[in-house]
């Protein structure tokens, strides 16, 4: 059962860039905190189902420059500037080891921390990403519209391709909007071109943290042959393909995957993996 919770929202300068930075305080002290890395302009408000699905741990996250509530950024940037990010924020809160979390273009931004930071990584969740520009792309209809952050600005256009970009039930666009803050274009654009020319398969086979990776079946932007190379490439890797799953059923379907992911970061680090759970299916 999700159960409510506020954020604290703190302004901080991190790698001479200020940042909108959250905090979800968990009810539990000794659970490992969750970082957590968000879809492309998506803003930190919309962690908050995930954060209300786990309430016995802290959630820390942030929005990118120019996205949220974050200064529209001066210079362009790349992944590891952005994991360098996160660690400085998980230094001002005094954690040294994390469970990371991403989804979409944020799982990108995981697997870079994880890399650049293996021994502040505990665990791995990668939902409805990819390995950057090896990644098998979707459908061309779909991804001429995400390289425009209008859905973010144009409530009547999410309305009209809501369906189309993401795949999911329209039921659940009303969560997914209201928490919508739009980014600016420039914010947005650097985002886009923040992983172009990078990807992730070089390194993937030296991520030796146990790995989650979340799929939907009906992702138009993220087809499920991308989980597939990651489980492929991430020697410690389990997949779980959501049924019926578009891009944002990490909202749409939270209630069905909360068990897992739960069951996954609670199992200790060295048991096996069981059975079911790593089936494609």
């Amino acid at each position: 059962m999700r159960q409510k919770r506020e954020p604290e929202i703190i302004f901080r300068t991190l790698g001479r860039q200020e940042l909108r930075t959250a905090r979800w305080r968990g009810s539990n002290p000794s659970a490992v905190p969750i970082l957590f890395f968000n879809g492309i302009g998506a803003n930190l408000e919309l962690a908050q189902p995930l954060a209300e699905s786990f309430p016995d741990r802290d959630i820390i996250t942030f929005d990118m420059p120019g996205i949220g509530g974050s200064p529209t950024p001066r210079l362009p940037y790349r992944p590891w500037w952005v994991a360098r990010v996160a660690a400085k924020l998980l230094d001002a809160h005094g954690f040294a080891k994390v469970d990371v979390i991403g989804v979409s273009w944020g799982g990108g931004g995981a697997q870079q921390f994880a890399f650049q930071y293996p021994r502040r990584t505990r665990k791995i969740i990668l939902a409805a990403t990819t390995s950057g520009m090896t990644m098998v792309p979707g459908s061309p209809k779909v991804l001429s519209k995400m390289a425009s952050p209008r859905r973010y600005v144009d409530p009547d256009y999410l309305m009209a391709n809501f369906k189309t970009l993401y795949g999911d039930a329209e039921s659940v666009m009303k969560e997914h909007s209201i928490r919508i803050m739009p980014p600016t274009m420039r914010g947005y654009l650097f985002q886009l071109f923040a992983m172009i020319g990078w990807t992730s398969l070089p390194f993937l086979p030296f991520l030796t943290h146990p790995t989650l990776i979340l799929a939907g079946d009906r992702d138009k932007i993220v087809p499920l042959i991308n989980a597939k190379i990651l489980k492929a490439f991430i020697p410690r890797s389990e997949l779980h393909v959501v049924k019926g799953g578009g891009h944002l059923f990490i909202i749409a379907q939270l209630g069905e995957i909360t068990p897992i992911i739960r069951d996954f970061l609670d199992r200790p680090e060295h048991a096996p993996r069981p059975f079911a759970a790593a089936q494609p299916a």
